[in-house]
């Protein structure tokens, strides 16, 4: 099986501060004055280099989703979501078309279970010089029931789920569909964080660009099922259609502009 292997600097790791498990630890984040290599903002909006890089032949940059230390996704307007997913997508597709990585990864960490450290809101920028982009997703993990559909933008809870139980999928037709793409995912974490399981503590976001076009995955984290770490053995669960029809008539009834 292929697989992507790349160094980790544990010397480097062993550095990085985390306030998840001991929360009485400061939040570098929040210490904004002392905030360094920042790239661009946008508000309170910042992207910056990342100061514990400790991935062999990469380049790793935060980007800070505001001010506030103990909000996240659920607590945003629908217009700082906008705001927000347009600044990270732009500099994620720059760093795609800029030529200096072979791929480019995206993604979000939220809670004790999902590989974060640090309770502050924020999402990574990962540029790889020889990361094989070919094996970071499969077009099938995309596949699933609709939930609702707008511009052409389609969001749905996987068939083909990469590890198992409720992944939602935004799957959109045209990479310029910002908004719409960052409405569904507010849905989906606001929905997994405070409909679907009250254990569950954690979700992640990645987005992957699939034959050319944005696609974006959100699920729910807990302790990784052993078939799954030891054998690959994904897992669909036989509740689908029920979150389908609890997603709908919690955010889509009285809601027809979403």
């Amino acid at each position: 099986m292929e697989i992507n292997l790349i160094g980790f600097d544990v010397t480097l790791g062993k550095k990085k501060p985390e306030n998840i498990i001991h929360q009485e630890n400061a939040c570098p984040f929040c210490d904004r004055e002392h905030l360094t290599d920042i790239l661009d903002t946008d508000g309170d909006i910042i992207l910056l280099k990342n100061k514990y890089n400790v991935l062999d032949d990469a380049d790793q940059f935060v980007i800070i989703e505001g001010k506030e230390c103990h909000m996240d996704i659920p607590d945003y307007s629908l217009e700082y979501m906008h705001r927000l997913m347009r600044f990270s997508i732009k500099h994620w597709q720059s760093m795609m078309s800029s030529g200096k990585y072979k791929s480019v990864i995206f993604f979000k960490n939220y809670g004790p279970l999902s590989g974060g450290t640090l309770r502050h809101p924020h999402m990574q920028l990962i540029g790889f010089s020889k990361l094989d982009d070919q094996l970071l997703c499969d077009s099938s993990e995309f596949i699933g029931i609709p939930i609702t559909e707008s511009n052409g933008v389609i969001f749905n809870i996987s068939t083909h789920p990469r590890v198992g139980f409720c992944e939602f999928n935004v799957v959109p037709a045209s990479n310029k569909s910002i908004d719409i793409t960052a409405d569904y995912i507010w849905i989906a974490v606001d929905y997994i964080m405070r409909h679907f399981n009250r254990r569950c503590k954690s979700y992640n976001i990645f987005f992957y660009c699939d034959n050319g076009l944005m696609r974006v995955k959100i699920m729910p984290r807990f302790a990784t099922s052993p078939l799954f770490i030891g054998y690959n053995i994904h897992f669909r669960p036989n509740n689908l259609e029920a979150i389908v029809k609890d997603v709908r008539k919690i955010y889509f009834a009285d809601r027809p502009s979403l």
